[in-house]
């Protein structure tokens, strides 16, 4: 797997910290930092997320495809998942993810909850790579609503 991030540099007379990440299958993501009122020349135009957002970001898309593909593999009917994840960050550099909280909503017909309870456990402990690397600094936390379609 492969990545190359380059900084998309400054936009006429502003300094920018926008990047564009172009992965090894060929696609884009754009990311900026916040903007910063006391120092502009260091902030970004919130144009896109921040890198951590889209950290936070992949690995709830990563625990997403883990819980739906090991629910269709169990043959249950899912017909929608998604998952918010809340977190919280340390106050001092390097300001790592310190608790990660995983809240699913999994719709479908006649999914047992204990189904659900097992597809996320296998995802937060054997998995998502994301998680379990994350989990190295944060506490991960997790809940669900199943919702009968």
């Amino acid at each position: 797997m492969e990545c190359t991030v380059s900084w998309t540099g400054n936009t006429g007379t502003r300094s920018a910290m926008g990047f564009v990440a172009e992965t090894g299958t060929g696609h884009v993501l754009m990311m900026d930092g916040a903007p910063d009122g006391a120092k502009p020349e260091n902030g970004g135009q919130n144009l896109a997320p921040r890198p951590m957002e889209t950290l936070l970001a992949g690995t709830g898309g990563c625990t997403a495809y883990d819980v739906v593909l090991i629910l269709k593999r169990g043959r249950h009917q899912v017909e929608r998942c998604s998952v918010k994840l809340t977190s919280e960050r340390a106050e001092k550099d390097p300001k790592v993810f310190t608790k990660i909280h995983m809240h699913f909503t999994v719709a479908g017909k006649n999914i047992p909850a204990a189904a659900v309870e097992r597809a996320i456990a296998l995802s937060h402990d054997t998995y998502c790579s994301a998680s379990v690397m994350l989990g190295k600094t944060a506490e991960i936390t997790t809940s669900f609503d199943l919702i009968e379609i």
